[in-house]
């Protein structure tokens, strides 16, 4: 079977080489109805590439990295998975690296996906603020951090969802519905969107003049405790007046659902709860969770578009931030 040529292309396109290189490498003048034709005889005739010799002549490697702090969590690997799609369209392989939060892994990463001479770089850092003032992987190569604030603002772009207006909503959604003591559950680790989505819970209280009281209003769990269920009861029994919770993600929430009726607390009777992210297993529970829904599709697109533009024009990296609002799913628990 003879293999399609970038001639044969041409030829069928009633186009010109050149112009079919253009296309292919959108680079240069050319019509969006010619780049339609061409783009549709490439797909008729299952034209391959030659990626090596492409990347050896454009110097480029046509791949993205992609470093995540854990692949399981519904957030990242939903994001991660519309941004591979949108960046195969564009032309773009991943390569997707999942650092367990381990800051020497990502390190490693770091320096691997330098070696293979990658494009660009989308960054979920499992460390608070991202940072490569720690590794030998700067040498600029285009980056978008995403969710976690870059140690170093200063031309870098940042995506995140508006995890302040989040919490702060959940937080008033459980005042409205008649919470007076309400809590926040919150992880040990600090990220950045953490310490946004407290701020959000505190100045919900200030605003509704509750006031907080460290001790009686934030509780740390850690899920992988063997004793974090005996902690929550101890907890719920000191606080007696405790009628509210939100649960700084779904997992913790979902973990307070099975739990709460067990020590007596009915929700939403007794204790109104919500969480953060909005996973499938909202609308399984009993009752159905309330969560802050972030909007993935945006979040991801807004990343490529960003990374792409960086790879394409390197002289015009600078400063964005991009906050990309999130929305309420209110249900059962509330």
């Amino acid at each position: 079977m003879k293999k399609t040529s970038i001639k044969d292309i041409a030829k069928l396109s009633g186009v010109s080489v050149a112009t079919v290189s253009r296309v292919i490498n959108d680079n240069g003048r050319f019509s969006e109805e010619t780049r339609q034709k061409v783009l549709a005889v490439i797909k008729e005739t299952n034209y391959q590439m030659n990626f090596s010799a492409k990347s050896l002549r454009m110097n480029k490697s046509f791949s993205v990295g992609i470093l995540v702090p854990d692949i399981s969590n519904y957030f990242f690997s939903s994001v991660v998975q519309q941004m591979e799609a949108i960046l195969f369209e564009q032309g773009y392989s991943t390569i997707i690296c999942n650092t367990g939060r381990n800051l020497d892994k990502e390190l490693a990463y770091l320096n691997m996906l330098e070696s293979k001479m990658v494009d660009g770089l989308i960054v979920i850092s499992g460390a608070d603020e991202f940072g490569f003032n720690y590794s030998n992987a700067e040498n600029g190569i285009p980056y978008v951090c995403i969710d976690r604030q870059p140690k170093d603002k200063k031309d870098t772009i940042f995506i995140s969802s508006n995890h302040y207006q989040g919490a702060f909503e959940a937080t008033e959604a459980l005042i409205h519905a008649g919470a007076k003591s309400p809590v926040i559950f919150m992880h040990s680790r600090q990220s950045s969107s953490a310490k946004e989505r407290l701020k959000g819970f505190q100045d919900a209280l200030k605003k509704n003049n509750i006031q907080m009281n460290p001790e009686l209003s934030i509780f740390t769990i850690d899920l992988q405790k063997p004793d974090y269920q005996k902690n929550i009861a101890t907890f719920v029994q000191k606080t007696k007046k405790i009628d509210g919770i939100f649960a700084i993600n779904d997992h913790i929430a979902i973990e307070l659902l099975n739990f709460l009726p067990t020590i007596g607390k009915k929700i939403p009777d007794d204790i109104k709860l919500i969480g953060f992210d909005d996973t499938p297993q909202c609308n399984y529970t009993i009752p159905k969770l309330s969560s802050v829904k972030q909007n993935i599709p945006e979040i991801a697109q807004i990343t490529v578009d960003n990374l792409i533009s960086i790879i394409k024009n390197p002289e015009q990296q600078k400063q964005i931030t991009e906050i990309v609002p999130v929305e309420l799913s209110l249900r059962g628990s509330i």
